[in-house]
């Protein structure tokens, strides 16, 4: 009998031990067992336990914040009304609704080693050394064609070294010959 009604969502093994207790129905007897009136003395408890001899400490839902009174909730209304909790504390901006918003603990546990979400951090291992770019060969502090370190010619990913790239370099390197050398010339 208490393992029976234990499968109701709302229903634990000491409210199902309880029911059993005030309606003075065996709980070693088998459900298939009962009687028609048994069947609706339980459904009748289950429903309304408040109704009837019932203590009100074993409700799951003592003085509700809209009505006042003391319920039981029984099946999808546990999950529809731990929901709207959550979205009225979301509204109000209270403490706990900020802590629902962006998913951390709510009732005061530690978070520094645990509730974490998400992959690990770390430092990231590996990865591909970018190539240099055509203009920066000739730029101060960037090592030569031919330079211990640097990509050898006709390398991948690196610049051929010629007449057109030492132009080229030239003009991004931002020097611009001045007039009066072209003069002495």
């Amino acid at each position: 009998m208490i393992v029976g009604l234990t499968q109701i969502r709302g229903v634990g093994y000491m409210f199902a031990n309880t029911i059993l207790n005030v309606l003075k129905i065996n709980p070693n007897q088998r459900i298939g067992y009962l009687t028609p009136e048994q069947v609706n003395s339980i459904e009748s408890i289950v429903k309304n336990p408040s109704a009837s001899n019932f203590p009100s400490w074993f409700l799951n839902r003592r003085k509700d914040v809209e009505t006042g009174e003391d319920k039981h909730l029984l099946t999808s209304d546990i999950a529809f009304t731990v929901r709207n909790d959550i979205e009225r504390e979301k509204t109000s901006g209270s403490w706990r609704g900020y802590r629902h918003m962006f998913g951390l603990k709510v009732r005061g546990q530690r978070t520094r080693c645990t509730g974490r979400k998400g992959g690990a951090v770390g430092v990231a291992k590996g990865g591909k050394v970018m190539p240099t770019r055509e203009g920066a060969a000739g730029a101060e502090g960037a090592p030569a064609a031919g330079a211990e370190g640097a990509p050898a010619a006709g390398a991948e990913g690196a610049p051929a070294a010629g007449a057109e790239g030492a132009a080229k370099t030239k003009e991004s390197s931002g020097k611009k010959e001045t007039p009066a050398a072209d003069k002495k010339k």
